[in-house]
């Protein structure tokens, strides 16, 4: 079974990040959403990079921002950065959730909230937490071994996924441009999931497809949905 994943919503048809965009991959039936997040204030904010230029209308480091400031910015179409909390109360049980962390000791806050949330009805596999600090990952499963979790990489080469089966990873995330059929078969020897991102081209979930992942992020979720292989090998 080929898993599709929402990469930041569907951002391919709204702003990243944002409701909208996780709205959107709703509406499309996509299984599971990625978002980014990071703690500010003790909150935890949706958003991708460090730096607020390329997402919204503000300036400077997101760690050296207010809480209050960053929901006066506008994330795109007038959508503002959403807290984990609103992002989940959207989704509301209807698509699993892929939390990638990205700021700094975000891992306690996150495995605080999704505790919360399996004691208000969701199940704990439907979330996956995954970083690419590996530390923030010992974390997670020092916290709640119950949560799944997926290790980050993007390079070349990586043709074994041991340092994934010694953090106690559910899966290994690796980008498009870096994905070989010896890490794929490598990780599945050790029983992880391979999830390939952001795949976007039809040509491509081809090839994903002949190589034997599990899972492609996409922009566009519903082109790999509709693609004709996705439909012979998921359901």
């Amino acid at each position: 079974m080929l898993l599709c994943i929402g990469h930041r919503g569907a951002r391919g048809y709204a702003p990243e990040n944002t409701l909208k965009s996780i709205a959107k991959a709703i509406e499309l039936g996509t299984p599971w959403i990625e978002i980014d997040v990071h703690l500010v204030d003790n909150h935890l904010v949706v958003i991708h990079d460090n730096q607020l230029k390329r997402t919204t209308n503000g300036i400077g480091k997101v760690s050296n921002k207010t809480f209050n400031y960053l929901r006066s910015l506008d994330a795109g179409e007038g959508e503002k950065i959403p807290t984990l909390n609103e992002v989940l109360d959207l989704i509301d049980r209807r698509a699993g959730l892929n939390i990638e962390l990205k700021g700094t000791n975000t891992a306690e806050a996150v495995v605080n909230l999704i505790q919360e949330r399996c004691s208000m009805g969701w199940n704990v596999q439907q979330f996956l937490v995954s970083a690419f600090k590996r530390h923030e990952i010992v974390k997670t499963k020092q916290l709640d071994d119950r949560i799944r979790t997926g290790a980050l990489i993007c390079g070349f080469p990586f043709f074994n996924a041991k340092f994934a089966q010694k953090l106690g990873a559910y899966s290994v995330h690796q980008c498009l441009r870096f994905i070989n059929r010896k890490l794929v078969k490598d990780a599945h020897r050790r029983g992880l999931k391979v999830y390939v991102y952001t795949v976007n081209r039809p040509e491509d979930v081809e090839k994903m497809a002949d190589m034997g992942v599990d899972g492609l992020f996409s922009d566009y979720p519903d082109r790999v949905m509709h693609h004709k292989r996705f439909n012979k090998i998921s359901h």
